[in-house]
């Protein structure tokens, strides 16, 4: 891959995205819009079993990269936020689990971004906010409010508040808050624990929770019932259950 704004590499069954651009907070561009597209389709090709999206520098992201659209058409204006969108759902569409490691500012794209994952992980210093109303411009409407329900999500849409670590976890949106120094530690232990999993039950798991959540109780059913009998017919169950000891 010829990759001008992410990093990606894998190690240990685990792919690390991340985003590059350090001189521009990583504001997300047209390049990384198809950076992060086409980092997504390796992490596919490879058969990783975790996926980290991570950025470089101060910050995670800190929004669009609003000076690349001076002097753009409507048109393009439009076809970059496509991209943009399609950036996150490939993101979003990621069979295997992903994380989100929040360091610093996820602004508006940014935390587009970190939303798409299946969960964040961040830093005492992570900051998360959508201003783009205030910016005279639209987006990161819908992936928030779902998380974070939408009076939060109006709050920080219409005043910029900033939420830190410590309110994105009381809200649901952070899951893990982690100090600096022991970032690289808490990653291990969660590549670890996932790597030892199995590979088609969690991959089993993540569908019946996003597509359930879009569905009504019976079809969430029906969904997760799919996914068993898949799991019955290739018998990986078996033998796994055989190493766990009870707890009883």
């Amino acid at each position: 891959m010829n990759l001008t704004t992410v990093n990606y590499g894998i190690a240990d069954g685990v792919a690390t995205i991340t985003l590059n651009r350090p001189d521009s907070r990583n504001a997300l561009n047209r390049a990384m819009c198809e950076d992060l597209i086409a980092a997504a389709a390796a992490a596919v090709a490879a058969e990783v079993r975790l996926v980290l999206v991570r950025g470089s520098g101060p910050v995670f992201c800190a929004g669009a990269d609003l000076k690349e659209r001076k002097g753009m058409s409507s048109d393009e204006v439009r076809n970059r936020r496509l991209r943009g969108f399609a950036a996150y759902g490939a993101l979003e569409r990621l069979p295997m689990p992903v994380v989100a490691v929040v360091h610093g500012a996820a602004i508006g794209s940014g935390c587009e971004i970190a939303a798409a994952c299946d969960f964040i992980v961040a830093t005492l210093d992570a900051t998360f906010s959508t201003p783009e109303a205030l910016w005279g411009t639209v987006g990161a409407t819908q992936r928030l409010p779902r998380v974070l329900g939408k009076r939060l999500a109006k709050d920080l849409m219409f005043t910029g508040r900033k939420l830190s670590a410590e309110e994105a976890r009381a809200a649901g949106l952070v899951t893990r808050i982690v100090p600096a120094d022991k970032l690289d530690a808490a990653l291990a232990e969660i590549a670890q624990t996932i790597g030892k999993a199995s590979a088609a039950g969690l991959r089993q798991a993540k569908r019946c929770i996003d597509q359930g959540l879009d569905l009504d109780s019976r079809g969430a059913f029906a969904v997760e019932l799919l996914a068993i009998e898949e799991n019955l017919a290739a018998d990986e169950w078996r033998d796994r259950m055989g190493t766990f000891k009870s707890s009883t």
